[in-house]
C-alpha cells in the first residue's frame, strides 16, 4: 500500500501553472499623498485608485456573483500599503463577537484579506477587519489547505479604523510595509479577500473558491501589480521587554514565594526576508490557561503552542512527519521536562534565538536553539535544543524539506542517565501540493540517533495522499514508527506500529430548499505491531452522515467500531483504578449525534450525546457548550463533557465530569477581562484563571492575572499566585 500510494500521488506532481482560468488583477498606484486612517476615504487620490471588485459567492452557492457587493482599493509609498474598503451592507445592524483583537472570523461581520509577496502559493499574510475597526492578523502556511496552516499568534504593528454608514460600512488600513517580507524589486504580489455577511447570509470571494475548498487556500488568488518595483523589505528592529511581579503559594510543598523578573525578546530582520527572533528569560505568565481534556484514551494529547517566540515561520520546523503519529519537532516540549515523579513540570528557557525566512525565490531556512536552565532537585539536567530545516520548493506550490534535531544535555549529573545525554533525529519530507489543490500529499523519512547500541529500529516513514474534488475526496495514509525511534522535542503518540487508514466523502449539492449539502463519510485506520509478528493491535471503521444546512448549522450522525488489542493493563476511566490486563483484546461500537446551531445568534450551542459499548462495559457521553452574546461586549459560554463509564467488577467505573464555564468582557477595543473556570474530577482539580488586560499602546499591554487551583475530591488548596505583568513593543 506504501508504494501504491507514492506511486499514484507523484503521477500527479507535475502540474502546470496556477488554477485560475477567470485571472483576475488591479495596479496599485504609488502616492505622495498624505492618507489619514479614519475610514472615511476622502482623500482625492483615493478617486484614481483602481479596485478589487466583483467578488464571487462562496457561500451558501460558490457559481454566483456575492448578492452585497465589495470594493476594495489600493494605494501605496515606500512606508505604508493603503487600503479601503467599502462592504455593502443592508442596514445598521452588525454582528461581532467582542473588541478584542485577533478575533475569530466565524459567525461575525468581517473582511480579511491574503498577500502570497513571494508568489510561491504556500504562504501567507493575512490582515483583517471589521465594522467597528477591530483588527486581527494571522500567518498561513502549507498553502492554506488545512485549519493547521492559519496562525492566529502572529502580532504586528498596523493601523485600521472603519465607519459604518446607512448601506455599507467603510475600513481603512495602513500596513507598515515593513510589516511583510518580500522580494526586492518586486513588481506583484498574489492576492485574495473573502468577507463575511451575516444579515446577508453570505460568505464572498475576489478570487471565486469552491466551497470543497477552506476559504483561506492560497490556490486561488488573484494579482495585486505594483505602478513601480518594490524596494528592499526593510523590518524595523523591535525590542519587548517585560517585567512580572508574581506572588505565589504552593499548598502541596507548603511553600510561597514573592518574586520580580525581568526579560524580553528582540526581533531583528536580515536582508530582505529573514528574521531573526532573541528572546533571554521568557516569561510565559499571560498565556491564556490552556484548556483541561477529558482523556479516556492511552496516549497524550498535543495541545496547541501560544508563545509568541515560536510562531514566525513556524511551519518551517513544526510541519515534519505526521502531525497525528509522528510530528519530530513540538515546540511545547522545550520548557517542559519531567520531574522525579514523573510529572510534567515547567522547565525555565534560560535563553533562545531562531532565525527564519526566505533565502530566494525557492528556497526556505530555519534555524532555532534554545537553551534551558538545570533544575537539580527535580534531577534536570540542563538542555541545548537545537534544530535546522532547510526548504526547496519544486512545482507550482509543492517543497522538498529536510531538517537536524539536537537535543543535548549539558554537565555530568550522576541522575541523568546515559541514554538520556542526546537525542538526535535527521529527516527528509516531500510536501505535495497540486496548482489548484486537487491532489496533496506528504512523504517523509526519518531517522533518530542516542546513545549506546542495538537501536537499529529507529526509523519513522510515512506517506500520505489526496484527491480532492467538488463531489468527493479519497485519502491513503500509511505510517511506520521503529520501536527504537525517538524524538525527545516531538510528539510521537507511541512507537513500533505499522498503521494504515483511507478513506474519503461523497457530497450532494442539493438545487433548492434549507440543506447547502449533505455529506457520507467512510474512514477507517488497523495498526500493526512489528515486534508482536505484525500483530493487528488496533482497527476501527467509521461511517458518518453530515447535513450542513443554509443557515450554517449542522448535524451529524456518526458510528464508530473497534477492536483494541492491550500490550500493556490499562484503565479506560483514567482514574486509578483496576485496570484491565495486558494480552486481552476488545471489540465494540459507539453511536454519536452532533447538532451545532448557527454561531452568528446571541445564542448557540453545541450538544453531543453518544452510547455505545467500551471495552468490556458500555459508555454513555454528552458534550455540550453553550454560548451567550451580549454584544460587543460580554460573552458567557458554558463547556460541559459528561462521561458514565460502566464497567464489570473488579474493574473501574466512573462518572467523569469536565465543566468549564468562560466570562469575556470587552469594555473597549484596549481593555478585556477573561475568567474560564474549569472542574476536571479526572485530573482531580478545580482552577480558576482570570486576567485583566489593558493594552495602553500598540501591541503593549499590562496584565493582572490571578490564578487559582484545587483538589477535588478533598477540596482543599493547590496552588494559588497573582501577576502583575507589564510588557512593552519598541520598534527602532
Amino acid at each position: 500500500m506504501l508504494r501504491f500510494s507514492l506511486a499514484i500521488t507523484m503521477c500527479f506532481a507535475f502540474v502546470m501553472g496556477f488554477a485560475q482560468v477567470d485571472h483576475k488583477s488591479f495596479t496599485i498606484k504609488y502616492t505622495d499623498a498624505q492618507i489619514t486612517v479614519d475610514g472615511a476615504l476622502n482623500e482625492g487620490i483615493w478617486e484614481q485608485a483602481q479596485s478589487a471588485h466583483n467578488f464571487q459567492q462562496y457561500f451558501p452557492a460558490d457559481d454566483i456573483l456575492a448578492i452585497r457587493p465589495t470594493e476594495i482599493k489600493m494605494l501605496y509609498n515606500n512606508d505604508y500599503l493603503y487600503i479601503g474598503i467599502k462592504a455593502e451592507h443592508k442596514g445598521t445592524e452588525y454582528v461581532t463577537h467582542s473588541l478584542k483583537r485577533d478575533y475569530r472570523a466565524g459567525g461575525n461581520d468581517n473582511i480579511s484579506l491574503l498577500f502570497d509577496t513571494f508568489n510561491d502559493g504556500t504562504n501567507a499574510f493575512l490582515f483583517g477587519i471589521n465594522p467597528y475597526g477591530v483588527r486581527r492578523e494571522a500567518l498561513i502556511s502549507n498553502g492554506g489547505k488545512d485549519l493547521r496552516g492559519f496562525t492566529t499568534s502572529w502580532d504586528v504593528k498596523w493601523q485600521g479604523e472603519s465607519k459604518i454608514y446607512d448601506d455599507h460600512y467603510i475600513a481603512e488600513m495602513a500596513i507598515p510595509m515593513t510589516s511583510f517580507k518580500f522580494k526586492e524589486g518586486e513588481t506583484k504580489w498574489r492576492f485574495n479577500s473573502y468577507r463575511f455577511d451575516i444579515e446577508a447570509n453570505e460568505r464572498s470571494t475576489w478570487i471565486a473558491i469552491p466551497q470543497n475548498q477552506l476559504i483561506f487556500n492560497l490556490a486561488f488568488m488573484g494579482d495585486m501589480v505594483f505602478e513601480k518595483p518594490l524596494g528592499k523589505s526593510r523590518t524595523p528592529m523591535a525590542l519587548i521587554p517585560y517585567t512580572n511581579f508574581r506572588a505565589q503559594r504552593d499548598s502541596e510543598n507548603d511553600e510561597s514565594e514573592v518574586k520580580m523578573s525581568v526579560g524580553g525578546d528582540a526581533k531583528f530582520s536580515i536582508g530582505n526576508s529573514m528574521n531573526l527572533d532573541l528572546t533571554v528569560n521568557p516569561d510565559f505568565s499571560n498565556v491564556e490557561v490552556d484548556n483541561l481534556v477529558t482523556n479516556l484514551t492511552r496516549f497524550e494529547i498535543a495541545l496547541p503552542e501560544r508563545r509568541q517566540f515560536f510562531i514566525d515561520n513556524s511551519d518551517l520546523f513544526g510541519s515534519f512527519g505526521g502531525g497525528r503519529d509522528a510530528n519530530p519537532f513540538f515546540s511545547r516540549r522545550i520548557g517542559i521536562a519531567k520531574d522525579t515523579s514523573g510529572t510534567n513540570i515547567e522547565n525555565r528557557i534560560i535563553a533562545g534565538a531562531r532565525l527564519s525566512g526566505k533565502l530566494n525565490e525557492d528556497w526556505r531556512l530555519g534555524v532555532l536553539s534554545v537553551q534551558t536552565e538545570k533544575d537539580a532537585a527535580n534531577e534536570i539536567a540542563s538542555n541545548n535544543n537545537s534544530m535546522i530545516a532547510l526548504q526547496r520548493k519544486v512545482f507550482a506550490r509543492s517543497n522538498i524539506s529536510m531538517f537536524f534535531i539536537n537535543r543535548q544535555a549539558f554537565g555530568d549529573d550522576d541522575f541523568l542517565a546515559e541514554e538520556d545525554r542526546y537525542n538526535r533525529v535527521f529527516g527528509i519530507d516531500y510536501n505535495l501540493a497540486s496548482a489548484d489543490n486537487s491532489w496533496n500529499g506528504k512523504f517523509y523519512a526519518h531517522k533518530s540517533f542516542e546513545p549506546g547500541e542495538g537501536h537499529d529500529k529507529d526509523l519513522s516513514l510515512g506517506a500520505f495522499a489526496i484527491h480532492e474534488k467538488r463531489n468527493y475526496n479519497l485519502f491513503l495514509d500509511a505510517v511506520y514508527v521503529g520501536d527504537d525511534f525517538r524524538s525527545d522535542l516531538g510528539f510521537i503518540r507511541r512507537t513500533d506500529i505499522v498503521k494504515f487508514a483511507s478513506g474519503g466523502e461523497y457530497r450532494i449539492w442539493p438545487k433548492k430548499g434549507i440543506i447547502n449539502r449533505h455529506i457520507f463519510e467512510m474512514f477507517g485506520t488497523s495498526t500493526y505491531r512489528p515486534t508482536l509478528d505484525y500483530q493487528n493491535t488496533d482497527y476501527s471503521l467509521l461511517p458518518a452522515y453530515i447535513v450542513e444546512f443554509k443557515n450554517q448549522s449542522e448535524f451529524e450522525a456518526q458510528a464508530r467500531h473497534r477492536y483494541v488489542y492491550l500490550s500493556s493493563d490499562f484503565d479506560p476511566t483514567g482514574t486509578d483504578g483496576v485496570p484491565l490486563p495486558a494480552d486481552s483484546d476488545y471489540s465494540f461500537t459507539t453511536f454519536a449525534l452532533r447538532y451545532r446551531s448557527d454561531r452568528s445568534r446571541n445564542f448557540s450551542f453545541f450538544v453531543e450525546p453518544s452510547y455505545g459499548s467500551f471495552f468490556n462495559g458500555d459508555k454513555t457521553s454528552l458534550e455540550a457548550v453553550v454560548t451567550y452574546r451580549i454584544q460587543p461586549k460580554a460573552q458567557f459560554s458554558l463547556a460541559m463533557n459528561y462521561d458514565h463509564i460502566e464497567l464489570p467488577a473488579p474493574y473501574a467505573s466512573a462518572d467523569i465530569w469536565l465543566v468549564s464555564p468562560r466570562v469575556e468582557l470587552t469594555f473597549s477595543k484596549s481593555i478585556f477581562w477573561t475568567t474560564l473556570v474549569q472542574y476536571s474530577n479526572q485530573q482531580d482539580n478545580f482552577g480558576i484563571n482570570s486576567r485583566l488586560q489593558w493594552r495602553f499602546a500598540p501591541l503593549s499591554d499590562i496584565y493582572l492575572v490571578y490564578t487559582d487551583n484545587y483538589f477535588v475530591n478533598v477540596f482543599e488548596p493547590r496552588n494559588r499566585s497573582i501577576n502583575l505583568k507589564f510588557t512593552y513593543w519598541l520598534n527602532i
